[in-house]
């Protein structure tokens, strides 16, 4: 599990919200092996949509370049083990 190891490097969540995230990278990595972004983010995705509604987006990877518009408060972008994770639920328009 998780185990104090994920350092968030930005986000505008509630802490409430960023330990879900982290626990649900953890609980993911734990599930697919680290070299399956597609299944990672797909699982971590599902999760943030089942609790939270769904429009969540979910990017994974140790190199990835990106550009967006979020709703207020559903941003986090954080490092665990080897990879980035950058969780946002998409703005209205």
């Amino acid at each position: 599990m998780l185990e104090g190891k994920a350092m968030v490097k930005e986000s505008d969540m509630p802490l409430k919200m960023q330990i879900q995230a982290m626990a649900s990278a953890s609980q993911a990595l734990d599930l697919y092996d680290v070299d399956d972004c597609v299944s990672i983010a797909g699982h971590i995705k599902k999760e943030f949509d089942k609790m939270y509604g769904s429009g969540w987006q979910c990017v994974v990877g140790s190199n990835f370049g990106c550009f967006f518009t979020h709703s207020k408060g559903t941003f986090i972008y954080f490092a665990l083990e080897t990879l980035n994770f950058l969780i946002y639920k998409g703005a209205s328009s």
